[in-house]
């Protein structure tokens, strides 16, 4: 069995392979270290051969990809731990959402779907119910919803058919849609249509090894997504929730089938409703049985829900500052959660007085059972701690697998463009009708207008029966995609209770 060796007192500490998908958690004030850990841990879980997800939030982490060495502090802690160090970099591919640090991610209106992205619109029950509407006519029409242009044009849809959708489907008022197409303009201007579009990711992507048997760490730029808060969060939600989604069942295995770092864990689960929570701890507490650890990164413990930290098995508690009373009350909260060492007594105490580099970890070891806690000096990653030039992420992403699949977007048949057909088919029917009809009004008398009402009433006039047959065209189309008209939903959508009619 593989382990990590994440730092040492009079005793090893390690993270145990086999107990990795047991989730965790790195706490600590600034500048503490929470970063060169969360570097450790990712830099061993890809020496094991398990691929990494992390978002990037300061631009110090793009270092995994170069080679450490040179660091006179480095040095003086290897010397004074006496450890087997070796200096290397790590394979790496760097993401974007706003496809300028690294290849474009992006997914779909559909694959987001209504649960998930009424979180990123904000939106209220009301506004929500008319999206899941709207998701609901172009599951039933097999209209996609590719991008933020196809949900405006369909929004636009129901907006001039109101009635006869409200009468299948449920009320959808003007002034909601109006709410939600406003919602829709502010997450365009934050860069949110650069998220939604193809080709969509392939999470497959992400479970990746390089050629010497070392697991891809993905490293997702985000100082920029990170001042658009509900934009970070909903994302990297989204992610988790595909991936509970899409991998399969595989209990317990001797390493996880990928490792996911979810930094400043408390950007989730600020003004959450109770609900979403929920989901949130349900997912977390099952994918481990995907091979998948979860761990959350942020500077209080407290940040995280107590539901959901309580399915933290691995934890490294750093430094704590103790300056307001809510610092002193996340201090002893904190400390209360590690299991006692008769060594570290007043674990209250110890995590005010931690120095860089020092942390408070326990550990899932044998059978489950945690290490009581240790007051450990963190190994050094063999990567640069520190951030990269442009030369250098140029020089990797030219490398990198992927580059020619996501770099270039494209831009198939919609939503939109059905809409735009249907249109435009609809005034040219209009105006050939016209003509004829001015037509026909100059050559009849007067007298037979009321004959000829009847008449069109009963049996249709050409420009009814016109229109009819390109409806009739239209359905035609639509059978032939029956197969494949409904979408796929991510899980958070699929599981918060279904649809509201």
């Amino acid at each position: 069995m593989a382990d990590i060796l994440l730092g040492k007192s009079d005793i090893d500490v390690l993270l145990r392979s086999k107990y990795a998908n047991r989730h965790g958690l790195v706490a600590g004030a600034t500048g503490t270290g929470k970063s060169v850990t969360l570097m450790r841990l990712a830099e061993g879980f890809s020496q094991l051969g398990v691929p990494v997800f992390l978002a990037d939030v300061k631009g110090d982490l793009a270092g995994l990809c170069q080679t450490g060495g040179g660091n006179a502090k480095v040095d003086a802690r290897v010397t004074e731990m006496k450890v087997d160090w070796k200096a290397a970099a790590n394979p790496v591919v760097f993401w974007d959402i706003f496809g300028e640090l690294g290849h474009p991610v992006r997914t779909t209106i559909s694959e987001m779907g209504p649960n998930l992205l009424g979180r990123l619109l904000e939106l209220n029950d009301t506004q929500e119910g008319v999206l899941e509407i709207a998701f609901k006519l172009a599951d039933d029409e097999g209209m996609l919803l590719l991008d933020l242009k196809d949900l405006r044009a369909l929004l636009t849809f129901c907006a001039e058919n109101a009635k006869s959708i409200s009468q299948r489907y449920g009320l959808v008022s003007g002034a909601s849609i109006a709410a939600v197409q406003r919602s829709l303009l502010s997450l365009d201007q934050a860069g949110g249509d650069r998220f939604f579009g193809e080709p969509a990711l392939a999470l497959d992507d992400f479970l990746r090894q390089d050629m010497n048997g070392r697991g891809i760490i993905n490293v997702l730029a985000a100082d920029k997504l990170i001042l658009k808060p509900k934009l970070y969060s909903t994302f990297l939600l989204w992610m988790l929730s595909e991936l509970f989604e899409r991998l399969p069942e595989v209990g317990d295995l001797d390493q996880p089938k990928l490792v996911f770092f979810f930094d400043e864990a408390h950007l989730l689960f600020d003004d959450a409703p109770p609900a979403l929570l929920q989901r949130v701890e349900q997912v977390v507490r099952l994918i481990r049985s995907k091979g998948v650890g979860v761990y959350f990164c942020s500077q209080n413990p407290d940040d995280v829900p107590q539901t959901i930290l309580g399915q933290m098995g691995n934890r490294v508690q750093h430094a704590l500052r103790a300056f307001t009373p809510r610092d002193q009350k996340a201090v002893r909260a904190a400390a209360e959660t590690f299991p006692p060492n008769p060594k570290n007594k007043n674990v209250a105490d110890i995590i005010t007085q931690l120095g860089v580099g020092e942390a408070l970890a326990t550990t899932l070891q044998d059978g489950g059972v945690p290490l009581p806690v240790e007051r450990i000096l963190v190994v050094p990653p063999g990567c640069r701690i520190g951030a990269i030039t442009d030369a250098e992420r140029q020089a990797i992403r030219a490398r990198s697998p992927v580059g020619g699949k996501y770099d270039t977007t494209v831009d198939r048949e919609s939503a939109y463009e059905m809409i735009a057909a249907r249109n435009a088919h609809a005034a040219e029917e209009t105006a050939q009708a016209e003509p004829a009809a001015k037509k026909k009004a100059g050559a009849e008398p007067e007298g037979d207008g009321w004959g000829d009402m009847l008449k069109g009433a009963l049996f249709g006039t050409k420009r009814r029966q016109g229109v009819i047959e390109a409806t009739a065209k239209s359905a035609m189309r639509s059978v032939g995609n029956q197969l494949g008209r409904q979408i796929l939903r991510g899980v958070l959508g699929s599981i918060m209770g279904g649809s509201r009619r």
